[in-house]
């Protein structure tokens, strides 16, 4: 992991404090950002979003999808969570924290939002990070690759309709033009961007590659950060009322995340697959792509809204909790091996 990677939370953490920081001291200035925006895009935050995503999507090789059958147990496991598990359990664990166990202890007025906002990061798998965290587990690196592949793949399809399904079941009402505006800014358009520069980088061979995804690595943490201090800039006054807030909201993305990791993990070892496999397997399951949760519901809620803060706090504890997972995996590995060659 490289600096940033390894001191992601302490990063956001500073983003916290200069985003609520500049935001009390120059609110006028976080309002005339906010006014940016065309067809209910702002575009400053949309640039941003490229920013930082188009280098992460740069990592993606479609060619992997080749592999997916030589690993066809571990990559069904992962789908099966991904798909069918991670954003229905989250929006179970939403509905029981948020709108009942801690519904006193937040504004009322933004429950269906923080709901949202939890739905929206569960449901789009890590692109990016995923790598790290497999590469630190000794994870094969042909499953990860073909599994992420996959997962972009059925991304352009099913996030939408998954994300209107359990918005629909929460009661909450769904903007589908601008849902599908945000598909296509924020998924379609810069994998198909990724993809053509990733093709011509590759004509001058694979260090011409690296090379470009080395030089752009500093620009995607660039645009992470300022998008940080651009949402807690809006936030700020809503942190400031109610900080408990950020840590209740932590609570079903902690939970959702050992419980899916766990769950990936436990049937890859049913299975017979190898940990080679089931490590990354579980940490796909586990782990979110929230850039796109973050862009998502700044353009279908608004960027002083409840699902916002929700996507944000996703990114707080992602690091610490996928680090948890990884020394978890990578201890057990004992244990798994013999469940799995019995």
């Amino acid at each position: 992991m490289n600096l940033f990677e390894r001191w992601l939370t302490l990063w956001v953490f500073l983003c916290i404090v200069a985003g609520v920081a500049l935001g009390q001291l120059f609110p006028g200035l976080f309002q005339a950002i906010g006014r940016i925006e065309y067809a209910q895009v702002n575009l400053p935050v949309g640039l941003l979003i490229w920013v930082m995503i188009i280098p992460m999507l740069l990592r993606i090789d479609f060619a992997a999808l080749g592999q997916v059958r030589s690993h066809w147990r571990g990559i069904g496991v992962t789908l099966f969570i991904n798909w069918a598990v991670k954003p229905f359990s989250m929006a179970l664990l939403g509905w029981i924290f948020v709108r009942h166990l801690f519904a006193p202890l937040l504004p009322a007025e933004q429950l269906d939002s923080y709901v949202a906002g939890l739905i929206l990061l569960a449901a789009a798998p890590c692109t990016a990070m995923v790598f790290v965290w497999s590469r630190l587990t000794g994870g094969d690196p042909y499953f990860t690759l073909s599994q992420v592949a996959l997962n972009d793949v059925i991304m352009v399809i099913a996030f939408a309709p998954i994300v209107a399904l359990l918005l629909g079941v929460a009661s909450i009402s769904v903007p589908w033009d601008t849902l599908l505006m945000s598909v296509a800014l924020y998924i379609v358009v810069p994998l198909a961007l990724a993809q053509l520069w990733r093709r011509q980088a590759l004509a001058g061979g694979q260090p011409a590659l690296d090379g470009l995804l080395s030089r752009l690595q500093p620009w995607s943490v660039i645009a992470l950060l300022l998008m940080l201090v651009l949402l807690f800039g809006f936030q700020g006054t809503a942190i400031l009322a109610q900080p408990l807030v950020i840590a209740l909201l932590a609570v079903p993305i902690l939970i959702q995340v050992l419980f899916n990791s766990g769950l990936a993990y436990w049937l890859n070892r049913r299975l017979g697959e190898k940990h080679s496999v089931a490590c990354p397997s579980a940490l796909i399951g586990a782990s979110n792509f929230f850039e796109l949760a973050v862009a998502a519901a700044i353009s279908l809620f608004g960027f002083e809204s409840g699902a916002a803060l929700a996507t944000v706090v996703g990114v707080l504890i992602e690091v610490p909790v996928m680090l948890l997972v990884v020394r978890v995996v990578n201890s057990s590995r004992g244990w798994y091996e013999r469940g799995a060659q019995s």
